[in-house]
């Protein structure tokens, strides 16, 4: 990799590799952790990444190959951020495995932040997932048919999933026109657990990637030869003055928050911030200037939340004033509780009890700006992020809201970021950027001076 000064143009190279499929469920998610578990075993630093919004693939991204995957997400980041993101991530790799999302042209409202798009943005070669049961060679008008829909896709090869036989694997080969450098068995090790979000989080899982499978079924040289093709990218750091301040950022992960953003973590490390993470299921709350609860599945440990030290610490903080920013998960924690069969008790900050539903809230990108009522959220910062929740909040009513969203749900109609003092609960994930950043560093600069 060379790199120049920050403020100037940044030439890069990594060999790098996109996973699509032609629609959801083909089977991208588990081959994807296959050919990096694969690539891995052969000696190789795989830098993982995830298109789209998700958390959860990432974990286990990470889990196998031992460096934190990180989202290339255009419609919350922008072009040049997916870019950056790619960049940040690639120092140090070999390759670079890329997992699409959902079926290959399919983004927000148009191909606009689909997998075509990201893998045409980073000049990245991209294999097709494309399940092959009960068909023959039908599979090369499927295969044509992605790579004529848009004449400049970076479509370089398919892989076949749930070949029958090597009879299907001859008959499948016959009058191919696109390369196919994979051949996958129909398998039962082809299955991931999964719960009410989704797939289980990476370090919950209890079975193996299917490394066999997948050497025994690909043509991994000639996946490394593509991925090597991948031509060098440029991007252009720029200049900007931040707060100079070092301070302490309380962040809770543990199983029942997990859910973060790398981007948003190394946003708060470059700009002054030191990380201590801590577990509000077992831990008391740290030394901080200022705290981040991230989304998860606090639901699946209530009781150990109710129970947890940091609990009474957290509340008996934001009445002194601390700053406090959860998400999603971190919101709910921030309620007074969760209701159901049993009620839980919780830190009790936000005026607003939490229920679990039997169907997902909310799914999709949010977008809007901050209305001011604590100095995490002054007026006029631009909000974006992603929902994705089976939670809803019902709220007193005489809760105050600290952001108006102009797409997406929010707590209720439009409106997120409950806060009571300087704590701010919200549904939406967050993407970072660099003024909201500053504007979290100077709130824990201003606690630790008080």
């Amino acid at each position: 990799m060379k790199e120049n000064q920050e403020g100037e143009n940044i030439r890069f190279s990594i060999p790098r590799i996109v996973i699509a499929e032609i629609q959801s469920g083909c089977g991208k998610t588990t081959i994807t952790r296959g050919l990096m578990a694969a690539l891995k075993k052969r000696g190789l630093v795989v830098q993982p990444y995830k298109i789209g919004p998700d958390f959860i693939d990432p974990s286990h991204h990470t889990r196998i190959c031992g460096r934190v995957s990180r989202n290339l997400d255009v419609i919350m980041a922008g072009e040049e951020g997916v870019l950056e993101s790619l960049y940040a991530g690639s120092a140090g790799a070999d390759i670079a495995v890329i997992e699409g999302v959902m079926g290959m042209y399919d983004g927000m409202d148009s191909v606009f932040g689909s997998t075509a798009h990201i893998a045409k943005l980073l000049k990245a070669p991209l294999l097709l997932v494309i399940p092959v049961h009960g068909m023959a060679t039908s599979v090369h008008a499927i295969a044509s048919g992605f790579k004529n829909y848009d004449p400049d896709s970076t479509l370089a090869g398919v892989i076949l999933n749930k070949v029958g036989s090597r009879r299907h694997a001859d008959i499948l080969k016959t009058g191919a026109k696109i390369p196919q450098l994979g051949f996958i068995p129909k398998d039962s090790r082809f299955h991931t657990e999964s719960r009410h979000l989704g797939l289980v989080m990476g370090d919950e899982t209890t079975t193996d990637e299917p490394v066999d499978i997948i050497e025994e079924s690909c043509d991994i040289p000639a996946i490394l030869s593509l991925a090597s093709s991948a031509p060098p990218l440029t991007i252009r750091m720029q200049h900007a003055e931040h707060p100079s301040y070092r301070v302490k950022i309380g962040v809770a992960r543990d199983p029942a928050f997990c859910f973060y953003y790398q981007h948003n973590l190394d946003m708060l490390k470059k700009s002054g911030a030191a990380l201590i993470y801590f577990s509000p299921m077992q831990d008391h709350l740290p030394d901080v200037d200022a705290l981040y609860l991230g989304g998860g599945y606090p639901e699946l440990h209530a009781d150990m939340l109710e129970k947890g030290p940091a609990r009474d610490e957290i509340r008996a903080a934001c009445d002194d004033g601390l700053p406090i920013y959860g998400e999603c998960g971190g919101l709910l924690y921030l309620t007074n509780g969760l209701s159901g069969e049993r009620t839980y008790h919780w830190t009790g900050v936000l005026p607003g009890t939490s229920e679990m539903a039997p169907r997902f809230q909310a799914l999709g990108y949010s977008e809007g700006q901050t209305t001011g009522g604590t100095s995490l959220t002054p007026k006029g910062i631009d909000v974006r992020g992603h929902e994705f929740h089976y939670s809803f909040v019902i709220p007193d009513r005489d809760a105050s809201y600290a952001i108006h969203l102009t797409r997406g749900k929010g707590i209720m109609n439009g409106y997120d970021g409950m806060y009571v003092h300087d704590t701010v609960g919200c549904y939406t994930h967050g993407w970072f950027s660099q003024r909201f950043t500053d504007t979290i560093i100077r709130a824990a600069h201003s606690w630790k001076r008080r």
